[in-house]
């Protein structure tokens, strides 16, 4: 991966802050829209869900998903030149009051600072969804097959797994 692709993987990954995610529902895909934080090391999406959402019940411990993100529409340049991500990975939802969640509540909440309300609610589960691969689309034909290493670069050097 170039400097240019790492540039736009930043972009995409640490500067957006939705991702449409897709799991598996009753046997069916199902795609919802979810805000997201990058945990620290890279290693993983950090997201908070209801459990009255229906993405919720395809994330049970170790589930498959799926998850793009791009840049803006708007309407003015060629739609397949759009810049996207695809990862892909497992759910692991984190165990409240671990040292894991602590950390990991702290960085969503850092990125995501309207979402506190959300952690005094009861139906509300935060997961880590690790990364196992993922392509990025830079534009027709410009395609780079990702891997969690990819992802962890990047992460500052002296960040901590969450």
């Amino acid at each position: 991966m170039d400097e240019g692709e790492r540039q736009l993987l930043r972009s995409l990954v640490v500067e957006r802050r939705l991702l449409a995610l897709g799991v598996v529902v009753d046997d069916a895909p199902y795609v919802g829209q979810v805000p997201f934080a990058l945990a620290p090391d890279g290693a993983s999406l950090l997201i908070h869900v209801s459990r009255l959402a229906k993405h919720s019940r395809g994330l049970a411990p170790g589930a498959p998903w799926s998850a793009l993100l791009q840049l803006g529409d708007d309407g003015q340049h060629d739609p397949f030149q759009i810049p996207r991500v695809t990862l892909e990975g497992r759910a692991r939802p984190l165990e409240p009051g671990s040292d894991r969640y602590v950390a990991a509540r702290e960085t969503y909440l850092a990125r995501l600072p309207s979402g506190a309300v959300t952690f005094g609610l009861g139906d509300f589960t935060l997961f880590s969804l690790e990364i196992e691969r993922g392509r990025l689309v830079a534009g027709f034909g410009h395609t780079v097959n990702l891997t969690a290493r990819h992802l962890r670069e990047l992460a500052p050097p002296e960040a901590d797994e969450v």
